[in-house]
């Protein structure tokens, strides 16, 4: 395994665990209470001055990514993998003889009959994404709250809309809150390009979140970001012996919190595959197909929460009917028929 950074860092990530994510985490072995995970079983949705609030149908929790990918690594190391951490992957190409061969930052080569591309939100050269025609920003900053603003937003992931994009803010291990928020570049453009004015403008959209930030502390110099988001974006094919995974198989809205969920989904699909001798090519073709409704239903979604007037009327409507907050996290889950999309593969 190649791993670009030295150690786990924290990243662009809402950082919630779906009910699916925990199930595959504990099928690995990791016990994410004993990490410090939060257990989330709300989820509210503000908008201008309205707030509502549902019952998640599924347990849920919120951890870290640094922590997560700590225990994950752990892990592997564990299991017998060998990880080069540090390094990076330049290229990645087919040799005349078929084999995958991975030059890295120091000009070395690695080569393989198999590859498994998970790098994420950052593309490799030559295995590009499609380019994003709406061209997403997402910024990622953790806040020590004001005692009474975490007091209120313990045990719930928040959602606020604003023109332009949405951004979440639920608790993590530490005491401590993660505020994630999208928008698209034309409106961060208007402000100059700087994370601060929009920062504000968010909390002149949606004074709930300016609620929440009354007071709080922020933990990190300056938010880490990440550009050029494809949401919606599902891998169609690939070259014989070469898995996608992640983010590089399917880029489902943010707002879902179902990105580590996909993730650790389509990597364990992903290994059955290749146990079961499943060609990589009929894989993506099979995973596509299973993730397909779940990714066009969130994109819908995710296109009613960037309406003016939906942002004005849906907190009303979920105060009167918050079942639909439950059934929307329902239909945008991994559903469970496709949890294995090589049936009959043995995973170890």
């Amino acid at each position: 395994m190649i791993e670009r950074e030295p150690t786990p860092r924290h990243k662009v990530c809402g950082e919630f665990l779906s009910g699916e994510a925990l199930e595959d985490l504990d099928a690995l072995g990791i016990d994410i209470a004993a990490l410090g995970a939060v257990p989330i079983p709300y989820v509210r949705l503000a908008a201008a001055r309205r707030a509502a609030e549902a019952p998640l149908p599924f347990p849920a929790a919120s951890l870290t990514r640094k922590t997560l990918d700590t225990a994950l690594i752990a892990e592997a190391i564990a299991a017998g993998v060998r990880i080069e951490c540090g390094r990076s992957v330049q290229v990645l190409s087919r040799t005349a003889t078929g084999m995958w061969q991975a030059m890295l930052d120091d000009g070395s080569i690695c080569e393989a009959p198999t590859a498994f591309l998970a790098t994420g939100k950052h593309d490799l050269r030559g295995h590009s994404r499609p380019k994003d025609p709406q061209r997403w920003v997402a910024f990622k900053m953790y806040y020590r709250l004001a005692p009474a603003q975490a007091s209120e937003l313990a045990r719930a992931s928040e959602l606020m809309l604003y023109p332009g994009g949405y951004g979440g803010i639920q608790p993590v291990e530490g005491g401590i809150a993660n505020l994630c928020w999208v928008v698209q570049q034309r409106y961060l453009s208007c402000l100059g390009n700087r994370w601060e004015n929009f920062l504000e403008k968010m909390q002149q959209n949606c004074p709930h979140l300016a609620m929440r930030l009354a007071g709080a502390e922020p933990l990190l110099d300056k938010p880490i970001a990440v550009t050029h988001i494809p949401y919606g974006y599902i891998r169609r094919t690939t070259q014989d012996g070469l898995y996608c995974i992640g983010d590089q198989a399917a880029v489902i809205p943010s707002f879902t919190g179902d990105g580590i969920s996909i993730a650790l989904h389509t990597a364990r699909c992903a290994v059955a595959a290749f146990l079961a001798n499943e060609p990589a090519p009929l894989f993506q073709a099979r995973l596509r197909s299973a993730l397909l409704p779940q990714m066009r239903l969130a994109e819908f979604a995710a296109d009613g929460l960037n309406n003016a007037l939906a942002r004005a009327v849906l907190p009303f409507c979920l105060r009167i009917w918050p079942g639909v907050m439950r059934v929307t996290a329902r239909l945008t889950r991994v559903a469970a028929q496709h949890a294995d999309v090589a049936p009959n593969a043995v995973v170890s």
